[in-house]
């Protein structure tokens, strides 16, 4: 069996290995030689250097997108990953309906950024209303709408995850420290916690790429106002790609910023809590 594997791995993985290439490395190599150039269609691209990424960070509206977006990158995560952990804690006792508890608290991820940026934006506004303000008057009520969205969506998946890592936890392992006269909250802390690293890793992961890449809902519910103080930094690319003539280099340049600057954080993120699970 495994000489007919290395036999026809090759065969069987070119097809794929092929439609990767073509749909994601070349697009991506492109994308990274055009952020050095000015141009309007590939074929018309003049290389330029650094040009581009100076202006980008010497673009206001960049680097204000930028703090914005790390403000609420920390903050929501640290508020779905509580909210996640609490509830799954939770919904792991023996009580009744449960599985119908986890099947509502995941819904809202089934549905797309744009209806629920939309729909979200007709129940702030309509709260708002009767103090004389919309969502859009101030950047506080945009950022802290964004933080309750993205916490509405994201914590039911979340919760998912930890509960199949609270189930894990070996029972043996949680009744002993008890007979050992543990605490409920030294059991978290020095037992259920640590053994449910794994899960902590992939929640951290998921919900910090996916704060950081915020688009959709970013676009739906704010669009950036007032004045682009709640563009986050996918939505200041998007607008300077498409938004500004004779930018879209400099947009380009901002989006290879965008990647790797997500790419490390993902990748310490990743470092850090895989540590803790080899420690613990």
């Amino acid at each position: 069996m495994e000489k007919s594997i290395k036999k026809y791995f090759a065969l069987f993985a070119l097809p794929t290995i092929i439609a990767f290439g073509i749909a994601f490395v070349i697009p991506f190599l492109l994308g990274i030689y055009l952020s050095f150039t000015e141009f309007t269609t590939v074929n018309d691209a003049t290389w330029i250097g650094f040009g581009n990424y100076a202006k980008a960070f010497s673009n206001q509206e960049f680097l204000n997108a930028l703090g914005f977006t790390v403000k609420f990158t920390v903050l929501s995560v640290l508020t779905i990953n509580v909210f996640a952990f609490i509830l799954a804690m939770l919904l792991t006792r023996k009580l009744k309906g449960t599985n119908v508890f986890r099947t509502i608290f995941f819904m809202p991820n089934l549905i797309g950024g744009i209806v629920l940026g939309y729909i979200w934006q007709l129940i702030f506004n309509g709260i708002l209303y009767k103090f004389g303000v919309t969502l859009t008057s101030d950047a506080t009520y945009g950022f802290w709408g964004l933080i309750v969205l993205m916490n509405w969506q994201l914590i039911g998946y979340m919760m998912i995850i930890y509960v199949a890592g609270i189930q894990n936890v070996p029972k043996d392992i949680v009744e002993a420290a008890r007979i050992d006269g543990a605490s409920r909250s030294k059991i978290l802390r020095n037992v259920t916690i640590p053994l449910v690293m794994p899960s902590i890793t992939i929640c951290l992961f998921l919900t910090l790429s996916n704060s950081f890449k915020l688009f959709d809902q970013n676009l739906a519910l704010t669009a950036g106002a007032p004045s682009k103080q709640t563009s986050m930094l996918a939505l200041d690319i998007y607008n300077t790609f498409y938004g500004k003539s004779g930018w879209e280099g400099v947009g380009q340049a901002k989006a290879v910023v965008f990647f790797a600057l997500v790419a490390l954080i993902a990748l310490i993120q990743l470092v850090i809590t895989r540590r803790k699970e080899v420690e613990n």
